[in-house]
């Protein structure tokens, strides 16, 4: 676990170093070429460097353990962090529109070409980088967080390849209105990422199970039930950012003693640890075959 945290603390570390340095690079850029869509770039990078400051504050709180308040500890902070940059994002769209639309009323005055392409093609190389590498860290340490920066990181990579298309026609073609048409195009396709984002937040802060898992844990259950001769009924899985929880109800033999059904019990649990990983609780509700169709009052909501 501490490996783990290390490892995505130190890719947040370079994330938020790469956000100033490119942020620096695209706020220049578009001051020199006065370019909606360079600004639209710049934009999406102030954004990152907010977002990536409130995701290592969210990675160390996911970290500390359960307490008096919390007893199942601290996890899902991280999609809080997965909507909040969701939320950034749509702020950066609405700028970038808006910009945007001054350029389509008011005409369009574009400068220096030539450092606009290359600092924005440069910005595009690092991000692809960068974005692949939270990526991949994100989903070998099953980290939400890191998986919403990085695809936050990606859709600036597809800006500033968007960008670098509207400036390189513009030198080509020497038609000015490629730069707010292009901003337009950037400004929405960052929305939709920003409503993605916050889609994949809300779903984990209201434990929206994953249809995949779910299939792997009852095919589990059949597995291991038969060998037992038990059955199982309400299985119910969520994850809060870092743990798989797992519950469900095992029926056996009214006159199987307690000590051979938490036998029974354990290994079936194990089993569904096991296969899931070892980040996975699970808990198991015993109940007699007599009462197999019963639904405790407490569980009826």
């Amino acid at each position: 676990m501490a490996e783990n945290y290390h490892l995505q603390k130190r890719v947040l570390n370079l994330s938020l170093t790469v956000a100033v340095v490119l942020l620096a690079a695209k706020t220049t850029a578009a001051t020199l070429t006065g370019s909606a869509a360079v600004y639209s770039d710049a934009a999406e990078s102030v954004v990152h460097l907010f977002a990536v400051l409130f995701a290592s504050w969210a990675l160390r709180m996911a970290r500390k353990p359960a307490d008096a308040t919390h007893h199942f500890g601290h996890d899902k902070v991280t999609y809080l962090s997965s909507g909040f940059e969701g939320a950034m994002i749509m702020v950066a769209a609405v700028l970038i529109l808006y910009e945007a639309g001054k350029q389509f009323v008011f005409g369009v005055e574009i400068r220096n070409l030539g450092l606009g392409i290359a600092l924005t093609g440069g910005a595009a190389v690092v991000n692809l980088v960068l974005g692949l590498a939270l990526l991949a860290v994100g989903k070998s340490s099953r980290s939400p967080l890191l998986r919403a920066n990085g695809l936050h990181v990606l859709t600036d990579v597809w800006t500033s390849v968007a960008v670098l298309i509207a400036l390189l026609l513009i030198h080509w073609t020497g038609w000015l209105w490629w730069d707010p048409i292009t901003a337009t195009l950037a400004g929405l396709n960052i929305m939709r990422t920003g409503i993605q984002l916050i889609r994949q937040g809300l779903g984990g802060l209201l434990d929206e199970a994953d249809p995949a898992k779910l299939q792997t844990i009852e095919a589990v259950l059949r597995r291991k039930c038969d060998e037992y001769q038990v059955s199982w009924h309400d299985i119910r899985h969520r994850h809060s950012g870092r743990i798989d929880w797992v519950e469900f109800h095992l029926v056996f033999a009214d006159d199987m003693s307690v000590s051979a059904a938490h036998a029974a019990a354990t290994a079936i649990e194990g089993a569904v640890a096991a296969e899931i990983g070892p980040t996975t609780r699970v808990i198991s509700h015993l109940e007699p075959k007599s009462a197999e169709n019963q639904t405790e009052h407490w569980e009826a909501s």
